[in-house]
């Protein structure tokens, strides 16, 4: 212990005696800890970190799946029978997807994103509540009397945090609900934030009783002691398979899946998260390399400091250890400022990511990321140390003392060559991966997504609960308020619709043409269900081709009509017309049959790179051809857009001013056609970010690297270059004679990139999936990327390239 304590006082102060190199490898050792730290971080309370509920473990998600969708939304009859039949699960509950309630007291009017859930599935997760109790069976029913759990804060926003909350009402969407509990501080049950959970038992009848009914619920339940997930999953297929014998109309060819609840929030990022975990790691192993070359070129000027002790008695292994613990502490000094780096920067990609990643609010420094960032200074400081000790260690001594300090060789050259080319090969990597999604964005904003973007705005209105009574006032209350928009000066178009392009909310339905009914309704294929007003695709810019649309005569008193999308007609109608033909639609009872009166082009509706698995085929049906008695039920999810070239700043507060005439109606969920098209990008646009800061750290990095080595290189070569200026040599050759040898290297190191990269894009589905409009070997990208990476390595070798040109030789031949 007291030779280490030996060690690390001296290895301080030699560090200290070169503040110059200290502070170089501590910076850049800083970047690339702090940037593996910050990442980490991320992946770590996103994928890593548990649940935070009792046992989280034994949580699974469970649905129904079939032939066409491994993984589908359940109906409520079949829950309730699971439920009663089910014995692998301790617990079972259901929940509805995110659900809109329209707030008028107390307090302002306001519109809160809630959910609906079954009686004990707070019980159920093992969330306990910050005040109060879960539902109860008795009101988790038609019937039941009106109760609601809020939110941690909304409790503190509209009743001061009040401990005697309990019993007092808040008045959602015109029916007064007494408040029986309070959840925990930051508590998601899914991916979005809910500021009300309400009985799901107390919903319309009309979807709670049809079990052919999928209206996005899915199942959350509790393992039992000693069950495993294969076992629960054997148990649920028998019980589904027991179903479709009984109901074979609403659930042939059903069966069902049960997958870890943590799995299902996480899968849709954690290859990404992965992605950008391995991509950093690059950055850090160049900034290993940059370190390591001036270790390499430190240990070269000591070398006469080595065969002295060497010649003095020490052993190889204590020059060795002695380098290491330097090393070390360069690493640990690197990782603490680099986990001030990472504390910083956080916030930054917290926000960044905050509405694209699931549990973002748990990312945060805790004891495993300081770990983490301890382990990795650790390693750091010990491999990209321990190589140029050795090399240090196994010097020539005689050589050493007799060359007078300089210490340098071939063999100290050709290491700190070969990590040059390690740095270029892994920043070009990262350029192309940046450079891709790039590209990638830019296809995306080049894609016609089958309507107009500009000057369009869309949003949601909560009506006034004295319109809500019945289907026919809520009917009545939209053609009201559209009329009023309309009237609006410089308002050239606007309507409503149940799903706006782009969005993505998935109202899809199985189908069959004319009278072709499939055996089994779960197993039919599907297609994407928007029903809309007759003046929406005026208003949004999307082409008629065949036909005609809607017209108000599309009434409720009138035959039932549809329109179909160009892809629709393509898929199921090749060579024949459609018009005429009928299409009938829904789960059980079914919707229609309804002629086809027109044919509209398609409209990119789950993103402008309509990923793979969605439903392409796309219908149209007129909203007021839609019974009352679904108005009243679904009157939340309508929304309007309004086509105006007033621009936002004068549109929103009109159409505000009419909307806000009832006192206590809400306008919400305002957003450009131009912002939706955006954001649906941010599964691209988030790693594109962050990918294309790494690999400007990586460019930076690999630039001074090559610059060090070049320099170095040109300090060590002063006599050699006085020699030949001596003999007749230019000074322009002398130029490009250093700028070529780091040309060379940058070139190998590219080219060894490439391959890497074009390989490594392949092969990863995480990075593959997220291109569109641009393959993983794109030439364009590959060869601007090259060229940037060695115009930059000639950039970086130019300042020593004119030092070897202002030699003057007389002085070169006295250097020694």
């Amino acid at each position: 212990m007291g030779a280490l304590w030996q060690d690390i006082r001296y290895g301080l102060r030699m560090l200290a005696k070169a503040p110059g190199f200290t502070v170089v490898a501590v910076l850049t050792l800083a970047l690339g800890i702090g940037a593996n730290t910050a990442i980490f971080s991320v992946v770590q309370g996103v994928l890593l970190a548990s649940l935070p509920y009792r046992q989280a473990d034994r949580l699974v998600l469970v649905a129904e799946s079939n032939e066409r969708f491994p993984e589908d939304a359940i109906s409520y009859p079949n829950f309730l029978d699971w439920q009663r039949s089910a014995h692998s699960f301790e617990q079972m509950a259901a929940l509805m997807g995110n659900q809109g309630f329209d707030l008028t007291a107390p307090g302002a009017p306001a519109h809160l994103n809630g959910q609906k859930v079954s009686a004990g599935f707070f019980n159920t997760i093992g969330a306990t509540l910050a005040l109060g109790r879960d539902f109860s069976a008795e009101e988790d029913r038609q019937g039941g009397s009106p109760v609601v759990i809020i939110s941690n804060r909304l409790w503190r926003e509209r009743f001061d945090a009040s401990p005697r909350i309990l019993g007092k009402s808040v008045t959602l969407d015109g029916i007064a609900h007494a408040i029986v509990g309070v959840t925990p501080t930051g508590f998601r049950s899914l991916i979005n934030h809910q500021d009300v959970f309400v009985p799901i038992g107390q919903g319309s009848p009309l979807i709670l009783e049809a079990r052919g009914s999928h209206d996005d619920i899915v199942a959350i339940a509790r393992l039992n002691a000693g069950v495993s997930i294969g076992e629960a999953r054997a148990e649920m297929n028998a019980i589904q398979n027991h179903l479709d014998e009984l109901y074979p109309d609403a659930n042939r060819g059903t069966g069902a899946t049960v997958r870890p609840f943590q799995q299902v929030l996480v899968e849709r990022v954690s290859g990404t998260l992965l992605l950008l975990l391995s991509a950093v790691g690059l950055v850090l192993l160049i900034a290993c390399a940059n370190v390591a070359n001036l270790l390499l070129a430190r240990s070269a000027a000591r070398s006469r400091e080595f065969a002295i002790r060497l010649a003095l008695g020490a052993g190889r292994a204590r020059i060795v250890r002695q380098l290491v613990t330097e090393s070390v502490l360069l690493a640990l000094a690197g990782g603490t400022c680099g986990l001030l780096l990472a504390k910083w920067s956080l916030g930054l990609v917290v926000a960044a990511m905050a509405d694209s990643v699931p549990r973002a609010q748990t990312i945060g420094l805790n004891a495993y990321v300081l770990s983490f960032t301890l382990g990795i200074s650790l390693m750091v400081g010990v491999l990209f140390g321990l190589a140029p000790a050795l090399k240090s260690s196994r010097a020539d001594l005689q050589a050493s003392l007799k060359d007078g300090g300089r210490g340098y060789t071939a063999a100290h050259h050709r290491a700190q060559s070969t990590l040059v080319i390690v740095q270029m090969a892994l920043a070009l990597m990262l350029l192309v991966g940046a450079g891709l999604l790039f590209r990638t964005i830019r296809q995306l904003w080049n894609t016609n997504p089958g309507f107009d973007t500009q000057n369009i705005v869309a949003f949601n209105v909560g009506l006034s609960p004295s319109i809500t009574k019945t289907g026919a006032n809520v009917r009545t209350g939209f053609q009201q308020l559209l009329a009023r928009i309309r009237a609006i000066p410089g308002v050239e178009g606007a309507d409503i619709t149940m799903s706006v392009p782009l969005t993505g909310n998935d109202n899809d339905a199985p189908f069959w043409i004319n009278s072709q009914k499939p055996v089994s309704v779960q197993n039919a294929p599907r297609m994407m269900v928007f029903n809309t007003g007759p003046d929406f695709i005026r208003t949004m810019g999307i082409p008629l081709l065949r036909g005609r649309f809607f017209t108000a005569d599309d009434t409720t008193k009138s035959p039932c009509v549809g329109v179909i999308d160009s892809d629709f007609a393509d898929m199921y109608f090749k060579g024949k017309n459609p018009i005429g033909q009928t299409l009938t639609y829904g789960w059980n009872p079914p919707w229609g049959p309804c002629s086809i009166v027109g044919v509209v082009g398609h409209v990119k509706h789950f993103g402008l790179d309509e990923p793979e698995g969605y439903t392409r085929a796309e219908s149209y049906y007129p909203l007021y051809q839609v019974p009352d008695k679904w108005w009243a039920i679904g009157y939340q999810d309508i929304s309007f857009v309004v086509h105006a070239h007033l621009g936002v700043s004068a549109l929103v507060p009109a159409i505000k001013s009419v909307v806000y005439g009832a006192g206590d109606q809400t306008v919400y969920n305002v957003e450009t056609m131009q912002e939706i098209a955006s954001d649906s990008m941010s599964s691209q646009r988030f790693p594109m970010i962050l990918l294309g800061a790494f690999a400007g750290l990586a460019l930076a990095l690999a630039s001074i690297g090559i610059y060090g080595v070049i320099s170095y290189s040109v300090t060590l070569r002063i006599h050699e270059i006085g020699v030949r200026m001596a003999l007749g040599a230019e000074k322009r050759r002398i130029f490009r004679m250093i700028i070529g040898q780091g040309l060379r290297l940058a070139l190998v190191g590219i080219i060894i990139g490439a391959a890497a990269a074009m390989l490594l894009a392949r092969i990863l589905p995480s990075f593959s999936h997220l291109l569109y409009g641009v393959r993983a070997s794109d030439p364009v990208t590959l060869m601007a990327v090259s060229f940037v990476l060695a115009l930059v390595a000639v950039l970086a070798c130019y300042v020593p390239a004119r030092r070897a040109m202002k030699i003057e030789p007389m002085e070169a031949l006295r250097y020694e």
